[in-house]
C-alpha cells in the first residue's frame, strides 16, 4: 500500500486535513512504552496501526502506579486485534493482515518473533515491501544479549551520572528513551519508505534503547573530546550563564530565573534597580559573571528572597527575560497556555475501574499548517476491531467468533 489521497478523518471536535500517513498499514506487535510510541508517531500522522494482542490483553492495560499511564498514552489512534498467535487459526489471520501491510514494528525478543515465524527473514519473503522496525536494548554487538530497560541504559550511558549530584546518579524523571527510543524508530520507518519509493522494496529498520541514550549524552561526549575537560552533572556544572537557576523565594516558593546575555543584565538590573551590581567592575559582561558566581548568586538569593514568585515572575515576563515556574507534571492539565493552543485532547479511557470515562491526552508538540495531529481514535478496548479486521481479511461471522475466544 501507498499513502492514499483521499481518506478523510475526524481529529478532536474539528474535520482534520489530509494526514501523510492515511492509507499506510501498521502492524504491531508492541507493548510497555518503545515499541508503542513508534506506532503512535505514525498512527497520530495518519496510518492505520493495528495493535495484535494476545487474547488475554497487552500486559501494560493493567500496570498500576507510574505506569497506569502508559497505555492510554501511546496507543490512542490504533485498532486492537486479539489473537492466540500460537494457534494455527491466529497465525494464519496475522500472516494474512501482514501481506497487507507496509509496516510491521516489535519490541519482544529476537527469540520470540522467529519463534512465532515474525522475524524479518521470515516476514520479507511473504511480503519483500515490507518495512520491519524492531525496537531493542541494544543495536547488535557485544551488549545485545543483555536486558535492558529505561533505567539500565540511563546509568550505563551517562544519563544518570549527568542529572544527579556527585555520587548520586539519578534517572530522569519520565521514560526519555523508550519515548525517544520510540520516535527513532518512525524516523527510521519515514527514511524506509522514502527508500522504498526508489527502490520497490523494504528493509529492516532497528532503533535501541542504548544507542538512543547515548545520543542523548553526545555533547558531553564531545565537550570532552574537544577540550579535553569532562563534563560535570548538572548540579556541579560550571554554568555558561551568570545567572541561570533556581530561587527559592518568599513562602518557600521556588522559580526559575535566567539572564544569558549582556543586553538581558542590563534589563534585568534596571527592571530591579540594582544600579550597584550594573556599574560592579567584577561583573562587566557574561563570562565576568560566569567566574563571580560563587559570590553574585547568593547575593541575588537574598536580595530576591521577599518576593513572590508571581511577582518575580510577572516582571520578568514583563521585560522579556527568561523565567519558569516549577510545575508539577499533573498540573499542566490546567495549564492555560496548552488548553488555548490545542495542546489537550480528550480520549475515553478503554480499560480499568475508569473504563469509559474521557480524560485528557498530550498531542504531538508540532503544527502543521497550524494544526496539531490530533485524536482519531481513543485507546482500543481489547480486541475492538477483530470482527472488522477479519471480516476484510475474509473470515466468516463463526470462524471470527470462536478467534476471539479464549
Amino acid at each position: 500500500m501507498t499513502p492514499s489521497t483521499e481518506n478523510t478523518h475526524t481529529t478532536g471536535t474539528a474535520a482534520a486535513r489530509q494526514l501523510p500517513y492515511a492509507g499506510l498499514r501498521v502492524v504491531e506487535f508492541t507493548h510497555m512504552v518503545m515499541g508503542p510510541t513508534c506506532g503512535m508517531v505514525l498512527a497520530d500522522l495518519g496510518a492505520e496501526v493495528i495493535k495484535v494482542e494476545p487474547l488475554k490483553g497487552d500486559n501494560t492495560r493493567r500496570l498500576l502506579g507510574s505506569g497506569a499511564g502508559f497505555f492510554p498514552l501511546f496507543n490512542r489512534n490504533k485498532k486492537s486485534l486479539a489473537l492466540d498467535l500460537q494457534s494455527p487459526e491466529g497465525k494464519e489471520a496475522v500472516l494474512r493482515l501482514i501481506a497487507t501491510a507496509d509496516v510491521v514494528s516489535e519490541n519482544f525478543k529476537t527469540e520470540t518473533m522467529q519463534k512465532l515465524g515474525l522475524d524479518h527473514e521470515s516476514l520479507k519473503k511473504l511480503n519483500p515491501r515490507l518495512i520491519y522496525v524492531s525496537h531493542k536494548g541494544f543495536l547488535p554487538g557485544p551488549y545485545d544479549h543483555r536486558t535492558a530497560l529505561d533505567e539500565v541504559v540511563q546509568m550505563m550511558g551517562g544519563l544518570a551520572y549527568m542529572t544527579g549530584r556527585p555520587g548520586d546518579p539519578l534517572r530522569a524523571g519520565t521514560s526519555v528513551n523508550d519515548i525517544m527510543g520510540g520516535m527513532f524508530g518512525a524516523i527510521g520507518v519515514m527514511a524506509a519508505l522514502a527508500q522504498r519509493e526508489k527502490t520497490g522494496l523494504g528493509q529492516k529498520v532497528e532503533s535501541a534503547l542504548f544507542e538512543n541514550n547515548v545520543f542523548l549524552v553526545a555533547q558531553h561526549m564531545m565537550q570532552f573530546a574537544v577540550t579535553g575537560q569532562p563534563a560535570a552533572p548538572m548540579p556541579e556544572r560550571i554554568s555558561s550563564w551568570g545567572i541561570y537557576d533556581v530561587f527559592e523565594v518568599k513562602d518557600g516558593e521556588q522559580i526559575f530565573l535566567a539572564v544569558v546575555s549582556d543586553t538581558q543584565w542590563d534589563i534585568f538590573c534596571k527592571a530591579f534597580g540594582y544600579e550597584d551590581l550594573k556599574s560592579d567592575p567584577r561583573l562587566p559582561s557574561n563570562n565576568h559573571r560566569v567566574r563571580e558566581r560563587g559570590w553574585l548568586i547568593p547575593e541575588l538569593r537574598q536580595r530576591l528572597a521577599s518576593r513572590s514568585a508571581r511577582e518575580l515572575g510577572a516582571l520578568f515576563e514583563k521585560e522579556g527575560l527568561p523565567f519558569a515556574p516549577i510545575t508539577r507534571p499533573h498540573d499542566l492539565l490546567d495549564d492555560p497556555h496548552l488548553k488555548a493552543t490545542g495542546g489537550l485532547a480528550p480520549i475515553t479511557l478503554p480499560d480499568g475501574e475508569n473504563a469509559g470515562q474521557s480524560a485528557p491526552t498530550v498531542l504531538f508538540p508540532f503544527t502543521m499548517d497550524g494544526e496539531r495531529p490530533g485524536v482519531r481514535l481513543s485507546p482500543p478496548k481489547l480486541g475492538e476491531h477483530n470482527a472488522e479486521l477479519l471480516r476484510e481479511l475474509g473470515y466468516a461471522p463463526d470462524a471470527i467468533a470462536a478467534m476471539g475466544k479464549h
